[in-house]
């Protein structure tokens, strides 16, 4: 840990308190009568603030607030003692006081007195500052104390101690926790800041100043700090910053964690264990089954239990009683080293020192290379390019070798014949030690590792990547962000920021690269690191085929296949043994032609007489004509057909290429494999036999082969035939949409098969496919018909979508445009009634109702303000007057329940709501005649509270502006409709939108423009550009005339817009998008991508994890578009 002074200043009067903005980005001092307000990034001064007559003691920032301006008085309590600090717990609840007399007060927020700390000074030891640990990862409550006794205590919220006093020798007078709770600073008469662990473990010294430290603040969510000294006036700003404190050997990984512990990690098993020193650890150096730790005052040796690879127990053998000051640290069996600049010390475990070695440069790269106990080999480069061996017994260093470049990191080979270099320029070099030759050199390295089991491979990391180079082959990359420390077998050990982990990299790679070469024990060497089966195969295989026995039975057995591959003992043949090998293989001619080579052309035969493979036995005896052969097979095959074999006719058959003849008794016999042998082989050009093949797919009851043999041979018509009788429904779909043609043959049966099944539902989606538009609408209508005369409103709301999108999609002809969009939108407000209904209707015929009475009131007055004169069918106002007459009653709508009673009285109404209407009537008269002003609905756009019965219907009384209702709760949503300016594409104003452009400090201006048609305009001008947004400024604005004037936005303005504070309903052609900006945008709107509907986000999610669909438009929540 060190801390580096960022910037300092010094203000001309006294300093009492300082304060952080929560974000960090600006510090308040209190100065005298004044605040010096800092830029913390530079430590500018930015502004004084001026506004106190007298001298400012303390100074802080607003966070939550515990007082607010509107409440009229300030509670108020007594204390025993002067208070000189004070603390709350990070939920609020507890004050914690520390108090003149050494007395510790935790109170509610009430001011009760829950617990009383006594500290054992009593008034010689005044409280001077507190704090609670802010950490949320902590169990209990704990709080830090620090007093003028100079002493440092923990407690939790009980009172109760943690642990002992410890003690400071100095006087405290500021304590803060740094980053989340896991470090203490401390200031005090010693003129410095100290850093101390959380359980109160002093650290080190952040900075030393010439006076006091009075107080000490610490950035937010930063690693940097501010302290002030009061009597001067000087202000510092440190930035703390804590090195990885690690070391490495093979695969064991010891690491520093909170300053003060050591772990020790197994990279291959994944162990971990936790060394507790109660100090600051400052080095770490582990080497087989030693662990040095370097404290402030003393080394620890620690050694394993056990000789055992996978022992994770550590016990203390040594220690080194003295302060000791190096860079580096390095353990051996029996010795420590130290490395200090250009000076290496060797140590024993008493402390000892034996000898000493004074390099001419300073040591960039130090390593422990193995070697007898106490008697070990050291690996050192230099910075001015000497890299050096030196053994701990021998005084005299070896000199390997000596380059240009400073070294930044080393490694030897296991056999230390190579060693290799990674130098100041990122550049990894590989040196023959023993001839001091470069054998290779790559770029981009910034550390390196030799493979410890095997000599000729190494691994570097640089730029992004990990670079594995075997020999002097080409270098293999892969992606991967950190150093390389380690290479084991086929594990690769990578540091990234603070943590290790091991990678498994297979290496086949590497292999294959020595197989390109005929290196076949290079290439096993490699195998046994960690390759796949298949490599092994290939292995073996290669090597077989390159005579090389020993490797070849060695890469079979490690395949599995130890007996697949037998020389005969005393065999010299080696062309009859590949011959053998080759046939095995299934690599049949090569292996009659080694045969034949071989002088044993009686095998070749054999071979293909015992595969059937009469046609390539003719061409090897090269003898006969080819008819006479051909006419011999065809004769064989009748005289096996004839004996009753009938298997081996048709492979006599198939030979002679006679395929019908095949076919026909295959068929007759139900062969199907036979059958799916002959039509993959036979060529799409003969037809007759592949259609013959088809006829007995279909007749034996297997349609998929009959279809990829019509696929074959391009006969796309019975292909879908045979799609359809079969009823494989999704091989003929994606058959329609690659060859449209076939549309009607396949829709048309598929709609006339889900109407036998009562799937009307479907059918009508594949008459639509199908372009029957006609055969579509009729059978939706009469959905829609059966839905609303069942009761089902819910249905026939979604019925009535499905029916308008339709119409949407056939107002693409330009002669059916008009009637169709007319279509379009009556049915699409069917919809919205059918969908409230459907809740008006379950609550007054079932005897519960899963709707809140506000989603009900504000469901029927909607439909109040939506319905015509003649309500549509199975729409019930009685239901809905009398659903609005109880909601309203209930809610404290009393007006608009009497209006609802009294609208009840001139209707017909049914026997059973008779009772119910009458008393509701009589009790509604004892009510206010008044509603309540929470339910008003209000328009969004000019703020004007409208009425609760609405004369205009579902728009405001002022702006005439159209409300936007969810689709849930029917509540008024805060979305505001807006236009685009003419010549304004709906592509640019989304890609305008999308900009986000900052917004500036510029001026609106509403502008009235009145031609054939009255909008209303935003514009900006070139003097003042402040608001120029119509969804910000002047909403209160209020309608001239009785007609609705529109929102229409200019570029600039779109260009203002937030992206998630506009909602596009992006309707396809022939209609036009509408743009919706929400004027909340905290307050999130969710829009289903295929019916438009809006909804609250809560309300949204909610309903779709009940249906797993959208609630109006049924939308399939995996289902990627509309």
């Amino acid at each position: 840990m060190r801390a580096v002074l960022t910037w300092r200043d010094k203000a001309e009067h006294c300093i009492y308190d300082l304060a952080f903005k929560p974000d960090g980005t600006q510090l308040i001092l209190a100065a005298g009568n004044r605040l010096l307000v800092y830029d913390t990034s530079d430590g500018t001064l930015l502004q004084p603030l001026k506004g106190h007559k007298d001298t400012v003691y303390c100074v802080a920032y607003a966070k939550d607030g515990l007082w607010s301006p509107e409440q009229k008085s300030v509670s108020k309590h007594k204390s025993s003692s002067k208070i000189t600090c004070c603390s709350w717990t990070n939920d609020g609840q507890y004050l914690a006081l520390g108090m003149f007399n050494g007395i510790i007060s935790i109170r509610n927020k009430n001011g009760e007195e829950k617990v009383k700390i006594e500290r054992p000074g009593g008034s010689l030891s005044p409280i001077w500052s507190i704090c609670w640990n802010p950490s949320r990862e902590e169990h209990n409550d704990i709080l830090a104390v620090a007093d003028w006794g100079q002493k440092l205590s923990f407690y939790q919220l009980s009172g109760k101690q943690i642990g002992k006093d410890r003690s400071l020798n100095f006087d405290p007078c500021c304590l803060s926790y740094f980053t989340k709770g896991e470090y203490i600073l401390l200031g005090g008469s010693d003129k410095q800041v100290s850093l101390f662990t959380k359980d109160g473990v002093r650290l080190g010294t952040v900075g030393e100043q010439n006076s006091w430290v009075w107080t000490c603040k610490v950035k937010p969510d930063s690693n940097y700090v501010v302290r002030r000294s009061c009597q001067d006036g000087t202000i510092s700003f440190y930035q703390l910053i804590f090195s990885t404190v690690h070391g490495l050997y093979k695969d064991r990984y010891a690491y520093r964690d909170s300053m003060t512990d050591v772990i020790v990690q197994h990279l291959i098993t994944e162990q971990k264990v936790r060394i507790k020193c109660k100090e600051l650890v400052k080095k770490i150096a582990i080497y087989k089954n030693r662990l040095a730790i370097q404290l402030p005052e003393k080394i620890l040796i620690y050694e394993l239990y056990s000789d055992d690879s996978s022992d994770m127990h550590y016990r203390v053998k040594e220690r080194i009683v003295k302060k000791f000051e190096c860079n580096l640290l390095v353990v051996c069996a029996d010795h420590i080293i130290l490395c200090q600049e250009k000076r290496l010390q060797c140590l024993s475990f008493s402390g000892v020192k034996e000898r000493e070695w004074q390099m001419e440069s300073l040591i960039r790269y130090i390593k422990v290379i193995g070697g007898p106990p106490g008697r070990e080999g050291l690996l050192v480069g230099l910075k001015n390019g000497q890299i050096l061996k030196i053994f701990v017994d021998n005084l005299f260093a070896i000199v390997l070798l000596k380059q240009a470049t400073a070294v930044r990191c080393l490694d030897m080979s296991a056999s230390r014949k190579k060693l290799a270099v990674v130098d100041e320029n990122d550049m990894c070099l590989v040196y023959d030690i023993h001839t001091k030759e470069l054998l290779f050199q790559e770029p981009n390295a910034n550390s390196v590792a030799w493979n410890t089991q095997c000599e000729d491979m190494l691994c570097f990391s640089g730029g992004g990547y990990l670079n594995i180079k075997a020999s002097t082959f080409p270098v293999h990359q892969q992606k991967l962000q950190g150093f390389v420390v380690g290479y084991h077998g086929s594990k690769i050990f990578c540091l990234h920021v603070f943590s290790m982990s091991a990678v498994e990299v297979p290496q086949s790679a590497p292999m294959y690269q020595y197989l390109d070469r005929k290196m076949f024990k290079e290439a096993y060497q490699i195998a046994c690191l960690g390759v796949t089966d298949t490599d092994w195969r290939e292995l073996a295989m290669e090597a077989l085929e390159g005579l090389e026995f020993e490797t070849a039975k060695k890469a079979a057995s490690c395949h599995g296949c130890r007996g697949y591959f037998l020389k005969k003992r005393g065999e010299t043949n080696n062309d009859l043994f590949l011959a053998d090998v080759f046939s095995y293989q299934g690599k049949f001619h090569e292996a009659a032609k080694l045969y034949k080579r071989s002088g044993h052309e009686n095998l070749a035969l054999d071979m293909y007489t015992d595969l059937r493979m009469f046609e390539y036995a003719k061409d090897f005896l090269e003898s006969g004509d080819p008819k006479e052969t051909k006419m011999l097979i065809t004769k064989q095959a009748d005289w096996a057909r004839n004996i009753n074999e009938p298997k081996a006719a048709v492979e006599m058959y198939i030979s002679a290429g006679e395929h019908v003849k095949a076919i026909e008794i295959s068929g007759d016999h139900g062969w199907v494999d036979t059958l799916i042998d002959i039509a993959r082989k036979l060529d799409k050009a003969e037809r007759e036999p592949l259609l013959m093949c088809a006829h007995y797919f279909k007749k034996l009851d297997n349609p998929g082969y009959a279809a990829e043999t019509y696929l074959k041979i391009g006969d796309l018509k019975s292909l879908v035939q045979l799609h359809v009788e079969t009823q494989r429904w999704d091989e003929a779909f994606a058959l329609g949409e690659k060859h449209p043609e076939f549309k009607d043959d396949i829709y048309v049966p598929y709609a006339q098969w889900l109407a036998e099944n009562d799937r009307f539902e479907e059918s009508q989606k594949a008459f639509h496919k199908a372009g029957r538009q006609q055969e579509a609408v009729k059978v939706l209508e009469q959905l829609t018909h059966n839905a609303v005369v069942e009761n089902r409103f819910n249905d026939a709301a979604y019925y009535y979508w499905m029916l308008s999108m339709q119409c949407l999609d056939i107002a693409q002809d330009p002669a059916q445009k008009d009637v169709m969009l007319d279509k379009f939108h009556h049915f699409q407000h069917l919809a919205e009634l059918y969908h409230g209904y459907h809740a008006i209707h379950q609550y007054t015929e079932e005897p519960f109702s899963s709707h809140l009475p506000e989603t009900l009131f504000n469901i029927s007055r909607f439909l109040l303000h939506s319905l015509t004169k003649d309500p549509p069918l199975g729409i019930s106002k009685v239901k809905t007057l009398f659903t609005l007459a109880k909601q309203s009653k209930a809610l404290g709508a009393y007006k608009l329940a009497r209006h609802a009673y009294d609208k009840l009285q001139g209707l017909h109404i049914p026997a059973r709501f008779q009772k119910s209407i009458e008393l509701g009537s009589l009790t509604i008269r004892s009510k206010p005649f008044h509603d309540s002003e929470e339910l008003v609905p209000l328009c969004y756009r000019c703020s004007t509270n409208n009425p609760l019965l609405n004369n205009l219907g579902n728009v405001c009384i002022n702006c005439r502006q159209p409300f936007v209702f969810s689709a849930s709760s029917y509540e008024v949503l805060h979305l505001v409709e807006f236009y685009l300016e003419e010549g304004i594409t709906d592509e640019e104003a989304v890609s305008l939108i999308d900009l986000e452009a900052p917004r500036h400090k510029h001026e609106n201006k509403w502008q009235e423009i009145t031609s054939n048609s009255q909008t209303l305009r935003l514009d900006e001008t070139t003097d003042s550009m402040r608001d120029d947004d119509p969804f910000t400024a002047k909403l209160s604005f209020e309608q001239g005339g009785s007609e609705f004037v529109p929102v229409v936005v200019s570029r600039s303005v779109l260009r203002s817009m937030s992206r998630r504070d506009v909602l596009i309903k992006r309707w396809p052609p022939p209609l036009q998008w509408q743009y919706f900006r929400s004027l909340l945008p905290d307050a999130s709107i969710t829009m289903c991508p295929s019916c438009f509907q809006m909804f609250h986000s809560e309300d949204y999610e909610l309903l779709v994890l009940q249906h797993t669909c959208c609630p109006y438009c049924r939308r399939r929540i995996d289902d990627p578009g509309p």
